[in-house]
């Protein structure tokens, strides 16, 4: 397992981050989530994310039960704040209130001290930015957070925190964010990638295998497979079905034969193109079997030639979403391409 700095920061992170949304508390059970995380450990992986709204605090819960064990200052834990996690007024957004209240009932689930990475999980647009960023930096302040970060802000909102947060004088700043990005969503190449590049802003990207749809397990002409995510419980089948088509799944289909040339799995392939740019600083993987996460690691630390990338966006031509607008609403696009032939 390959290591590289998050942004201009000094934290260092591994190049595969083992993520627990849709898995743990929800999907997997409990003897096999603490399996995961132990293949997660075994492959080198020093790197967890999870959120205070993955499962309602379950899946934090269920991570810091698996890290328990582990010496603290050898891993590094991610968590966010924003969405969701109560039905009052004050249960959502970044608002001081939320945020601190928020805050210190993940480090009770996650049974730590402090936070390595503390994320806005979405932008708030009814908190004014100073009062979130000053929450956020007195959470630093007071040892309970050594890093702060962002998910799925566009580049205006990224820009306007750095300069509001340069104007108020904050010791701490942005130095991660967290965006979908893969082969398939490539919407923060135009503006949030450069912006992030120019002021040290390191990527650590979620979904590269697009809800497993790049893993080539989906066939055009069949049924979902028993046992995935789109035939599971819960909230997956709701998440799968965007990036599900019979377009779509058979330009995947055609990647195979690059994947094999390459002697790589598909989903291997996948985890090493998000990698392929220095911008990232790493890719989060979920699971539901140990072999998966064991399999999924060994990307790190694998090139990929010049060709090799030009075939890839050779086959996926025109179902590849480069459009910047979609951001801030990936939670509420529906891909052009995943709609019927």
């Amino acid at each position: 397992m390959e290591h590289r700095r998050l942004g201009r920061s000094g934290l260092y992170v591994s190049e595969i981050t083992y993520g627990n949304w849709l898995t743990h508390g929800e999907l997997v059970a409990r003897d096999t989530a603490l399996a995961c995380v132990r293949a997660a450990l075994d492959a080198g992986i020093t790197t967890f994310d999870t959120a205070d709204v993955y499962a309602m605090g379950a899946a934090e819960e269920v991570l810091g039960e698996a890290l328990r064990t582990v010496r603290r200052s050898s891993v590094e834990i991610a968590t966010k704040v924003c969405l969701p996690t109560g039905d009052g007024p004050n249960d959502r957004g970044l608002s001081r209130k939320h945020v601190m209240e928020s805050c210190h009932a993940s480090l009770r689930r996650l049974g730590t001290d402090y936070v390595d990475l503390y994320q806005a999980h979405r932008f708030d647009e009814r908190t004014p930015l100073e009062e979130t960023l000053i929450a956020f930096d007195d959470l630093v302040r007071q040892g309970k957070v050594l890093y702060l970060g962002v998910s799925e802000w566009t580049a205006p909102q990224i820009e306007a925190a750095l300069t509001v947060a340069t104007d108020l004088g904050l010791r701490s700043r942005i130095v991660a964010n967290q965006p979908q990005y893969n082969m398939l969503w490539r919407v923060i190449e135009p503006e949030v990638l450069p912006l992030c590049e120019r002021e040290g802003i390191g990527q650590v990207v979620f979904q590269p295998l697009a809800q497993g749809v790049l893993t080539g397990k989906y066939r055009p002409d069949g049924p979902p497979p028993a046992n995935s995510r789109a035939t599971s419980g819960g909230r997956a089948p709701r998440f799968i079905g965007r990036v599900l088509g019979p377009v779509l799944l058979d330009r995947v289909r055609r990647l195979r034969p690059l994947a094999d040339e390459a002697g790589l799995s598909m989903a291997q392939l996948a985890i090493a193109w998000t990698l392929r740019s220095a911008a990232v600083s790493s890719a989060i993987i979920g699971a539901s079997r140990p072999e998966q996460v064991t399999e999924n690691a060994t990307a790190s630390g694998v090139p990929l030639p010049a060709a090799l990338l030009a075939e890839i966006d050779e086959v996926l031509g025109d179902l590849v979403d480069r459009d910047p607008a979609k951001t801030a609403r990936m939670m509420s696009v529906k891909p052009e391409w995943s709609s019927p032939a």
